[in-house]
């Protein structure tokens, strides 16, 4: 890139660099250059280090009245917004030693097909039931945001129905197609997740998506809207399908939780649990999945609260396409698609795996 006076640099060519490079993050940070993130690694450009009134500048470029009034009064805000028709990004801005630091995220504007994403086919034939919750689950930048709208997109295309979205920040734009799709944003349309999800029951929905499940009230407001009719998404921080119904459950007060599990173990769909890893045979990433279907084996599971009993369950659910997280990152191991590290920092039986992966090694070896 060759620029090295970082005064000169405007908000548009660091864009343009993150667009043009292909990087799902950038960091601005005082007394760093701008940092670039590419196929999982950071990457400084050859540039000076910022200064406080460089990142202060850069800032103002991109951020509305309204939100400078948030990161003067809370220390911090997020919003999304458009670079021209070339690419969204999601923005974080944020305080820290007293000066202002930015991360953008680029939002991939092409949706992928479940297959580019990675997922087994079972998954599609869920898109077209007519109630039930079903959750993508994930650490932070997993990729969650990426497989709901790629769901989105499939219901769009396929089905005639009324899709509410509520989101915080508004990612990926839908358009009709067959369906009518109504994106309502958290802070710009409506208060809040639950406040969204009451009215949104009012609006005639067929389809939901809860942007993320953060709290007792909206956990409520979506298995309720999933029992009374609709195909509801939502997200969790979590990882794996047992995680994923313990953490739901273990949100409600003890003497409601009994309820929640009949609730759940009837409205439950599928959860999804995904990551995303640096791919070893090449530059890129990959996605490892878990995927639970709700059997009639799984749903007394969830209500005689024997979740630990879940996994057991998928690993013999091959036939709905099932299958563990483990199990995945074991496959995506055996390919040479990750490496060996990631695979035993990130799987949730790391003993199993462990002897799994040195019976792959053996057979490998005897092979040559």
């Amino acid at each position: 890139m060759g620029m090295t006076r970082t005064s000169d640099i405007s908000m548009s060519d660091l864009l343009q660099l993150v667009v043009d490079e292909n990087a799902s993050d950038l960091h601005l940070a005082v007394a760093a250059p701008p940092v670039l993130r590419i196929h999982g690694q950071l990457q400084p450009l050859d540039a000076d280090p910022l200064r406080p009134e460089d990142t202060e500048r850069l800032m103002k470029s991109i951020t509305s009245e309204d939100h400078l009034h948030k990161v003067r009064e809370q220390g911090g805000t997020d919003f999304g917004f458009g670079f021209g028709d070339v690419a969204r990004f999601r923005v974080s801005v944020f305080k820290q030693k007293g000066y202002i630091g930015i991360v953008l995220r680029q939002i991939p504007s092409k949706l992928l097909t479940l297959e580019e994403i990675g997922l087994p086919p079972q998954v599609k034939d869920l898109l077209f039931k007519p109630r039930g919750l079903i959750l993508v689950t994930g650490p932070t930048g997993s990729g969650k945001t990426t497989t709901l709208a790629s769901m989105m997109n499939i219901i769009n295309e396929e089905r005639d129905c009324h899709i509410i979205t509520i989101e915080d920040p508004i990612e990926y734009y839908h358009t009709h197609k067959r369906s009518v799709v109504t994106q309502r944003e958290i802070g710009v349309d409506v208060p809040s997740f639950k406040e969204a999800l009451r009215r949104g029951l009012r609006q005639d929905p067929d389809v939901i998506l809860v942007g993320e499940m953060r709290d007792l009230e909206t956990m409520e407001a979506a298995i309720t809207a999933a029992e009374t009719g609709h195909l509801v998404f939502a997200t969790l921080h979590t990882t794996g399908a047992a995680r994923t119904v313990d953490r739901i459950v273990d949100a409600f007060p003890t003497d409601q939780q009994e309820q929640i599990r009949t609730q759940l173990s009837s409205s439950v769909e599928a959860v999804i649990s995904q990551l995303l890893l640096v791919r070893a045979d090449k530059p890129g990433r990959v996605a490892a999945f878990e995927f639970m279907q709700a059997t009639s084996s799984i749903r007394s599971l969830i209500r005689d609260n024997k979740t630990f009993r879940i996994t057991s369950d998928i690993q013999t659910g091959a036939r709905w396409g099932m299958m563990t997280l483990d199990a995945h990152l074991l496959a995506l191991y055996e390919r040479g698609y990750i490496r060996y590290e990631d695979l035993i920092t990130k799987c949730q039986d790391p003993e199993e795996v462990i002897n799994k992966a040195q019976q792959i090694a053996a057979a490998a070896a005897k092979k040559k």
